[in-house]
């Protein structure tokens, strides 16, 4: 594999909700990476404030607490600038057409408009490089590949983690191009 059949220009985007529905549950934080040349380059983070009480459940798994986001702005306050840091990337994320239905949802709901940015998903390319592991979920990929994963289910950090692993992905697609040329 050629590292240029690869996207070096990109945003990973990573959301935390409150349950599964775009049309029922809320964003209770959004992130983002800007990757350039394969370098990340800037961040977009921010913890925002439902309208509904978070749920125990939901807490223990991101770790998001009702007092975390008391303060915090409401997900109508930041989406179009949120809009503007993507720009017109192709948005990179683990399982992305969750977090792009609840962005896409959200903007039209509020602004009339939705997202038509391109998407890369990191579970479809860690299924079509690495067809042989038990399991895709990111905690899982991130382990295989031996990255870090403390803090996982935040957005920010998820989005971190995405990143090591699509570049461990063209790492690894590298190697078996380099191993192919030793074995003819």
């Amino acid at each position: 594999m050629d590292k240029n059949i690869f996207l070096s220009d990109y945003t990973i985007v990573d959301i935390e909700t409150t349950g599964l529905s775009p049309l029922r549950d809320e964003i209770i934080e959004i992130s983002a990476l800007k990757v350039r040349e394969h370098i990340v380059v800037d961040k977009f983070s921010t913890l925002t404030k439902p309208a509904a009480v978070i749920s125990p459940f939901i807490s223990a798994l991101t770790g998001i607490t009702n007092e975390m986001v008391k303060d915090a702005p409401e997900i109508k306050s930041i989406l179009l600038s949120f809009k503007d840091f993507l720009a017109n990337d192709c948005i990179v994320g683990h399982n992305i057409n969750f977090d792009y239905r609840f962005l896409h949802h959200n903007l039209e709901k509020y602004f009339g408009t939705g997202l038509d940015n391109d998407r890369l998903d990191t579970v479809k390319l860690a299924r079509k490089f690495c067809p042989d592991l038990p399991s895709y979920k990111l905690s899982s990929l991130a382990k295989h590949f031996d990255i870090n994963t403390e803090g996982h289910h935040r957005a920010l950090k998820d989005c971190e983690m995405t990143y090591n692993l699509y570049n461990k992905i063209i790492e690894q697609c590298d190697m078996q191009k380099q191993l192919s040329f030793v074995v003819s």
